[in-house]
């Protein structure tokens, strides 16, 4: 696991338990630098130095090493931090500094500067676990003073009036090497969202460890773990826009072991890109594998559109044959999953070479192909329906540092609305927490709403209160925690009173079905059979989990129901 991502899932009762206040006094020793850390300050620097290429010149050393060091030495992020702060601020803000006032708040504010400050200023410290103290230092303090009170904007007004692009969210699955990261790295070097001498680093660093093919996908794949094994693990998001379309790409990891991270990545999704490897036999795996598999939970999860990406179909010589074939196949298992077929569309194209992503082919090998390219394809896609006027849900995907609070956290907002001000609270803690920030699209904004992708900056909240997989809800309309639910699921596996993990992004709690009340009619929901001891594959049935912990799930839901690795259930609590 990188340096970075070990800081992003940190264990916050472990950083409470080891942080003591003490350490503020930094001693002279503990100032000097690892010689682990010299080398990827060292090494750090140049990248960040040939990725700035010419802006090089307008920032010095010393910025470039204290970026690298607050962002654990990401290159790709301090080389945006740095765009964007230094080379090409944008304009200030309409935020005040709050008037200086002698009161109960002011010896707090002190020490939180004086932490925040030795946080990003001091060098790395050797402790007994190896750990350095910018990652200590996460633990947010309650006696923080708090930012401005609501401005009780009127979100909903404020976002219907606007001229605001719509926010789309696609996942992207298949089978695993079906080259899902690859294509995705294509399309933003395509449409200028990476830049070419990026993609040249990794090439010549791929190419060290013998996985030059992989450049592209390391656009995406930004894990050390994920790079040496050549695979995806977790959910990969970056950004692109259109003239009409903000849209955030969700790479999904094609292996079978990673399957939970893929249910988490479509339950944040408007639509699907399913890739395909027209390979022979490449196709006939994974139709075996992943891709039927990963076809079941989108349907599962209430994703209904699907662009078909049929790739490197290069390799077979643009057939329109083995094209035809694909489609045929690929329809025949959508259409009996229960996707209509207009929402399904098969696209040909080659991830590695670009073709038939953003513009329309010219190889004469594909001349038979008349249809759309990818682009046209993602921007006739509609997103879901925003639910606005519904209480605030977010399930939290990432919790981490940023520059704008201690506490950061991430998702994609379910429904409702939110502003900077306002109390939420944390679920299963039952903890409030307040809005000091939130960040849409990387820009600072005063509130957002459903459907979009945002980070939102907490105070007033232990880290110990909160996780990863936790919703957090409005203070007036919160969601409750239960440890029974009734579920209308769809069996993909024989189902009986036995032990089960129920799965809703990133939230996952074990069970044990404990009741299956009855076998319901497919089309009318009648009840057929009362208290079968079975459930059939291909039935659906009133069943009974009962959680060894209360989780905070509600009616309406969608879940997935797993066992053993394997997917048996999905359907609606």
């Amino acid at each position: 696991m990188s340096r970075h991502q070990a800081v992003r899932n940190l264990d916050y009762e472990d950083v409470l338990d080891e942080y003591d206040a003490n350490d503020a006094d930094i001693d002279d020793e503990g100032d000097q630098l690892t010689a682990e850390d010299r080398e990827a300050l060292s090494k750090g620097t140049t990248d960040v130095q040939d990725a700035l290429g010419e802006d090089a010149r307008k920032v010095s050393t010393e910025q470039i090493e204290e970026a690298l060091w607050h962002y654990y030495y990401d290159v790709d992020k301090t080389v945006g931090y740095l765009r964007k702060t230094i080379i090409a601020p944008p304009p200030k803000t309409e935020l005040k500094k709050p008037k200086e006032t002698s009161n109960r708040f002011d010896a707090a504010a002190a020490k939180s500067a004086a932490i925040a400050k030795m946080s990003t200023k001091t060098s790395p410290k050797q402790r007994p676990n190896g750990t350095a103290p910018a990652e200590k230092i996460n633990a947010l303090s309650l006696d923080e003073p708090p930012p401005a009170k609501s401005k009780k904007i009127d979100v909903i007004h404020e976002f219907t009036k606007g001229q605001n692009k719509r926010s789309a969210s696609f996942v992207v699955v298949g089978h695993v090497d079906a080259g899902k990261s690859t294509l995705m790295g294509r399309l933003l070097l395509e449409l200028k969202f990476v830049e070419q001498h990026l993609v040249d680093r990794y090439q010549r660093q791929a190419d060290k460890i013998g996985k030059g093919s992989f450049a592209l996908a390391w656009v995406m794949d930004q894990r050390d773990e994920e790079r040496e094994r050549g695979v995806t693990i977790d959910i990969a998001t970056n950004q692109f826009e259109t003239d009409k379309t903000r849209f955030t790409i969700l790479d999904a990891p094609g292996h079978r072991d990673f399957v939970p991270n893929m249910i988490a990545g479509a339950s944040q999704a408007d639509f699907a890109v399913l890739v395909i490897d027209a390979n022979t036999g490449a196709f006939e795996k994974g139709l075996k594998g992943q891709t039927r598999e990963h076809a079941l939970l989108l349907r599962s999860l209430g994703v209904q559109r699907v662009i078909v990406a049929v790739n490197k179909l290069d390799m077979v010589g643009w057939s329109q044959d083995r094209f035809n074939e694909i489609s045929e196949q690929v329809t025949g298992f959508m259409k009996g999953n229960g996707f209509q077929l207009k929402n399904v569309t098969f696209i040909p194209i080659s991830g590695l070479s670009g073709e038939n992503l953003v513009r329309k082919p010219e190889n004469p090998a594909l001349s038979w192909y008349t249809g759309t390219t990818l682009l046209q394809a993602l921007e006739e896609s509609e997103p879901l329906t925003r639910a606005l006027q519904r209480p605030f849900r977010m399930s939290i995907s990432e919790i981490f540092r940023s520059q704008h609070s201690q506490m950061t956290v991430s998702g994609r907002i379910e429904s409702g609305t939110v502003q900077t001000g306002e109390t939420l609270v944390v679920q299963p803690s039952g903890e409030s927490a307040h809005v000091r920030c939130i960040e849409v699209d990387a820009d600072l904004q005063d509130w957002a709403v459903a459907g979009q992708n945002v980070s939102i900056g907490l105070y007033g909240i232990d880290p110990i209160h909160i996780r990863v997989g936790d919703i957090i809800s409005s203070k007036t309309e919160p969601i409750h925690t239960n440890d029974e639910l009734v579920m209308k699921v769809f069996a993909f596996d024989h189902l009986m009173p036995m032990p089960v993990d129920v799965h809703r992004g990133r939230l996952h709690a074990a069970g044990r079905i404990q009741e299956i009340r009855a076998v319901l009619n497919k089309t009318t929901g009648a009840v057929e059979k009362k208290k079968p001891r079975l459930v059939q594959p291909g039935k659906v049935a009133r069943v009974v989990v009962k959680l060894e912990s209360k989780v905070p799930l509600e009616a309406g839901q969608r879940v997935v129901l797993r066992m053993g690795g394997e997917t048996i259930a999905a359907g609606l609590i």
